[in-house]
């Protein structure tokens, strides 16, 4: 008997969500003191609320790697997210970059963000990502950390050329990094000998949707690989206050077509399967 053909619906890719505040984005923090967090209009719980909507509507499955600052705040919300079958994972305590930190000072946050989830969802923390992707080569110690507080996995690069982030050099797909741990970066697609970003985030908001389409179709049929895509809640919160104070630049990169990404968003739930990063990863072995 042939064996089936392989169609890249067939793939089961992964959709992330990075459970952080607007005014937590790393590219604001010359601009909003970490002191006035808590007196920051918050917007997490209505982004987190509107997205779980959109999941339940298309029976979709997520997982959520969520601030330990946030989920302190906000521990109804983490319950919802697990009662509705979703995945909670762990982005660290107070969005700090791996790569500023000393390993000391990374243990200690990653310790404590997994202590805060494991006792409000009163589940084992599997899954890790590092605010801004920032493991890379020079930090690699931050592996062994995660390995040690007893993580099973991280999703911590995103191997392109970004001046905020990113590894072009690193491995595009999943890799064991030792200790048991696994590293899943977040997709690229391989063109013209270089790496495209096709994992979500602004260039979601940026790029056409079509684009977008096209990437993730290129991964699952070129590559058989499952995309592993992200995005934050406060994109798809046009409404979010302004932080007028911020450069323009920054300005631009952080509210482009914010007002399209809930559409956009529908369509990729629609165009393409999707589920936990931890069941993908387990099904992919």
């Amino acid at each position: 008997m042939d064996a089936p053909i392989f169609q890249p619906r067939d793939v089961v890719n992964a959709l992330t969500i990075d459970v952080e505040d607007y005014f937590q984005v790393s590219a604001f923090a010359p601009y909003i003191d970490r002191s006035s967090w808590d007196s920051q209009t918050h917007r997490i719980e209505r982004n987190i609320d509107n997205i779980l909507q959109i999941l339940d509507h298309t029976n979709t499955q997520a997982t959520f790697f969520t601030l330990g600052w946030i989920a302190e705040r906000y521990p109804h919300m983490v319950k919802l997210i697990l009662a509705q079958g979703h995945e909670l994972a762990s982005h660290g305590y107070a969005h700090d970059r791996a790569s500023e930190l000393d390993p000391a000072a990374f243990s200690a946050d990653v310790v404590l963000a997994k202590a805060i989830l494991e006792d409000i969802g009163g589940i084992a923390i599997t899954g890790y990502r590092a605010p801004s992707f920032s493991i890379g080569h020079a930090n690699r110690w931050a592996y062994d950390c995660l390995a040690e507080a007893g993580y099973r996995y991280s999703s911590s690069t995103y191997p392109i050329a970004h001046d905020h982030y990113g590894n072009p050099d690193g491995l595009r797909f999943r890799h064991d990094v030792g200790g048991g741990l696994l590293e899943i970066p977040v997709t690229t697609a391989r063109l013209l000998r270089k790496n495209w970003p096709a994992g979500g985030g602004g260039y979601f908001r940026l790029m056409p949707y079509a684009v977008s389409r096209w990437l993730i179709q290129r991964v699952n049929g070129d590559d058989r690989k499952a995309a592993i895509f992200y995005f934050h809640p406060w994109e798809i919160d046009p409404e979010q206050p302004r932080v007028h104070s911020a450069d323009a630049r920054t300005r631009f990169r952080h509210y482009v077509n914010l007002q399209r990404t809930s559409a956009r968003l529908h369509m990729l739930l629609h165009d393409f399967r999707w589920g936990r990063l931890d069941h993908v990863v387990r099904d992919d072995q």
